[in-house]
């Protein structure tokens, strides 16, 4: 390519990068009242910068080809910061190795633009391999703490097994989401840990923390489900017992496993918790996100669960690198509006949009999962029943 050929090339690219991010989303007009998707992804690949991807100077990259490639943008962390919505983004390279990136926008529907500079996570003296699905809880104590996947291979797995690994809790605080803090991973009595999340206050003057135990990289074996505990110090966490708090249910959503997405958001009925549930399928696994609340002075104690999932993979959400999955770790309350923002099928980062007001009306009132066939028979019956009669009622 010559110059002219070259620089055309790049005025091109970067035109259509700046279109990509002023693009408005739409909200779509399909609804069942409990939230309303948006059109487009909020965050994909084609999303960060060009100049971390491609090499601008001519005389090192006369084809003007990519360098370091983007694979995908998804399970983002989220908080508002100085009036504006940021998201700490997993961005994997095409080199499926994961990094920490923040992005902003003023209206968090669109308009999200990445920062500069990734982050960068200082290591422990255990260095891990990949990090990823970051957690953002702004603590009592002052701080903003990240909990976050640390993956190591496994030293323990037979000679040419490439593929075992060892997953625990990253911990990590900073006071401008720039500046990072790295602490002692996470202790607990499970073998492995991941999507664990930061209480936002203190509980009984210690750190509560919602975990999910595993017996290995991937199953959680004997793990119960999403766990409650609490450490003395963040410094040095360790959780000395695990109490399972939302468990894990045979022939549900959450029968394979479940976890804490993001920190719970506190409402005057309770702290309002949004979560994944993992279920087989012929085709393999699916992730769902579901609801529950839970009590303010006793926050590990569920007291309203609705049945079933509140938002499963639609349309091209389900396609992508690790299909058929939604995934969230991050939420943002803005007054009374809330912002659902999930992973799609490990690709891409989507948008759902709710308040406060119909996320409690959802989990206070939607039934339980009475888990037989039977049983939910009955229920959806008591529920034809009412309608009919006030049908005939509105008639007369």
């Amino acid at each position: 390519m010559n110059g002219a050929a070259i620089q055309a090339e790049r005025e091109r690219l970067f035109a259509e990068h700046e279109g990509l991010i002023h693009r408005p989303n739409e909200p779509e007009l399909e609804s069942n009242g409990w939230f309303r998707r948006y059109r487009y992804p909020v965050l994909t690949a084609a999303h960060t910068p060009l100049f971390w991807r491609y090499d601008l100077d001519p005389a090192t990259n006369p084809f003007f080809m990519e360098r370091l490639g983007i694979n995908g943008v998804f399970n983002v962390g989220a908080m508002e910061w100085n009036g504006n919505v940021v998201l700490m983004a997993r961005v994997e390279g095409v080199d499926r190795k994961s990094f920490f990136a923040v992005a902003e926008s003023a209206n968090g529907i669109d308009g999200f633009r990445f920062w500069d500079y990734p982050v960068v996570m200082p290591e422990t003296t255990d260095p891990e391999t990949n990090v990823y699905d970051m957690r953002l809880t702004a603590h009592q104590d002052g701080w903003i703490y990240g909990l976050f996947c640390a993956e190591r291979k496994d030293a323990a797995a037979p000679a040419g097994d490439l593929s075992s690994a060892v997953a625990q809790c990253g911990i990590a605080r900073t006071h401008d989401l720039k500046t990072w803090e790295r602490l002692d991973d996470l202790r607990t009595p499970s073998a492995q840990q991941r999507n664990c999340v930061l209480h936002a206050e203190f509980v009984g003057g210690k750190y509560a923390f919602y975990t999910r135990p595993q017996d290995s990289f991937i199953e959680a074996g004997s793990g119960g489900g999403i766990g409650w505990g609490l450490a003395a110090s963040m410094e040095h966490a360790e959780i000395e017992g695990e109490t399972i708090m939302d468990r894990r249910e045979y022939h549900t959503v959450n029968e394979v496993k479940n976890g804490i997405g993001p920190a719970p958001i506190k409402t005057k009925q309770g702290w309002l918790h949004l979560a994944h549930g993992v279920r087989n399928t012929a085709a393999g696994l699916r992730y769902v996100l579901y609801c529950f609340l839970c009590e303010l002075d006793q926050p590990w104690k569920v007291i309203a669960k609705p049945g079933g999932y509140l938002l499963a993979p639609k349309d091209d959400e389900r396609v992508g690198d690790v299909s058929n999955v939604v995934f969230s770790n991050g939420w943002v309350r803005r007054g009374e509006q809330v912002l659902i923002y999930y992973g799609a099928s490990d690709t891409r980062t989507n948008v759902a949009e709710t308040t406060v007001d119909r996320l409690l009306d959802y989990v206070v009132n939607t039934p339980p999962d009475p888990l037989r066939s039977a049983a939910c028979v009955q229920q959806r019956i008591a529920l034809i029943e009412r309608n009919l009669r006030l049908r005939g009622a509105l008639l007369r």
